[in-house]
Parts: structure tokens; C-alpha cells; sequence
């Protein structure tokens, strides 16, 4: 089977470098991936999550250089340790930062094939259920320190490739 510049035969995680921990890649006209956005944000105490949307012009760039397809991205990913994590592992992998949140790697036992199975039955539905927006969310002044939308690592104090 052959695969496309997008597709990728696994979203096991896979390592990256030049990018910084905590950053995640998320589609940003889909409601429920903003509102994963607006989860982490409410209790990420330790400002540790930094965020780019797919859609700006260095989410676009990222999601291309970990094989996500950012004209109908299909996952997510978070950046850890150096790693990209994807599907249901990026939601784990971010939550055991979140303080109260740490247990959920309890579903780390679950089969990588089940856990991402289950995740892109949401995630190809996810605009018909949850909605869609026709334009990014707009972070408010005193978050938009937290969001990266240019290459050079504009509206980031953490200095980005």
C-alpha cells in the first residue's frame, strides 16, 4: 500500500526536534478541538501549554512536517520530550500535565488500535457533532502570549525554530 505526503501507515509518536515541549497542534475551526484548547488552557496553572492552530501559517508548517494534513488534519498532536504525540495519545500525554488530570494515563493500558480506532470515530465526525467555525478562535489579550502563528515564534516567550 502506498501512502500520500499526509498519510502515515502509524501515529505512533516520533521524535522532533526544534520544537519546544508543551506545544500543540490542534485544528482551529473545529469547536471541539477549541474547546480542548480552552480545557488545557483553564488548568494549565504552570503556563507549560503553548498552542498553534493548523491553520496559521507555523501550525501549517508543523502539521505538514509531522505528516498531518492541514487541509483535513485527522489528529492533533502535542510535542513532549522531544516527541510528537498523535490521536488519543497526545489527549493522555497532555493531561498528566494538568494537575487532577495525571490519572487519565490509566488509559494508556487500553490498545493503541482500540484508543485511536475510538478517537477517529469523534475525530471524523467531529465538525456534524460539535460544529464548525469559519474562522480560528481569537484568544483573548492576555492568552495570546500562549499562541504561535508565525514561524519565527511570534506571540510565544519561549523562542520557537
Amino acid at each position: 500500500m502506498t501512502y500520500g505526503p499526509y498519510m502515515q501507515q502509524s501515529w505512533e509518536s516520533k521524535v522532533i526536534d526544534g520544537v519546544p515541549d508543551g506545544l500543540v497542534v490542534f485544528d482551529g475551526v473545529c469547536v471541539l478541538c477549541s474547546g480542548w484548547v480552552q480545557f488545557l488552557l483553564e488548568r494549565d496553572n504552570a503556563d507549560f501549554f503553548r498552542f498553534t492552530p493548523i491553520q496559521s501559517r507555523y501550525g501549517r508548517a508543523l502539521a505538514q512536517r509531522l505528516g498531518i494534513d492541514p487541509e483535513s488534519p485527522e489528529t492533533n498532536a502535542v510535542i513532549l520530550g522531544g516527541r510528537a504525540y498523535f490521536k488519543a495519545d497526545s489527549a493522555i500525554r497532555a493531561l498528566t500535565h494538568v494537575p487532577r488530570w495525571r490519572w487519565v494515563r490509566v488509559f494508556s493500558i487500553v490498545p493503541r488500535r482500540l484508543r485511536d480506532w475510538l478517537y477517529d470515530r469523534v475525530a471524523r465526525n467531529r465538525y456534524r457533532l460539535f460544529g464548525r467555525t469559519e474562522s480560528c478562535m481569537v484568544p483573548t489579550p492576555e492568552l495570546m502570549r500562549r499562541f504561535v502563528f508565525d514561524e519565527g515564534g511570534a506571540n510565544s516567550e519561549r523562542a520557537l525554530p
